[in-house]
């Protein structure tokens, strides 16, 4: 496994284990498109959350990303809806760590 790979793994399990904690319902982790990958996918109160899982101690993760990065995330979110049935309300939100900090940042389009 590449190095980054294992590193996103443990920060998608940390994600994962908090957005829990918090009361989100997990649906499905690591899901791929032709487009790309979203992180995690979770439910809360009736809102499905596409969830992009970024850390760093040594540069700003957000600075990952970029607008670019964004339209292939929603590229890849049309076609989970799509494939998926799903009706619900949604957003995408980053999780980014630096370091043992982190915030949830929620609806990352409209930035």
């Amino acid at each position: 496994m590449h190095m980054s790979r294992a590193k996103g793994n443990i920060a998608e399990d940390k994600a994962v284990t908090i957005l829990e904690s918090l009361g989100f319902t997990i649906k499905s982790r690591n899901f791929y498109s032709r487009f790309g990958e979203l992180d995690i996918i979770a439910q809360k109160d009736g809102v499905t959350h596409f969830i992009e899982v970024k850390s760093s101690i040594n540069y700003e993760p957000l600075e990952n990303i970029t607008p670019t990065k964004i339209r292939r995330l929603l590229k890849t979110i049309d076609y989970y809806i799509l494939k998926n049935s799903i009706t619900s309300a949604w957003q995408l939100d980053a999780f980014v760590f630096r370091g043992e900090e982190y915030e949830i940042i929620e609806n990352i389009t409209l930035f």
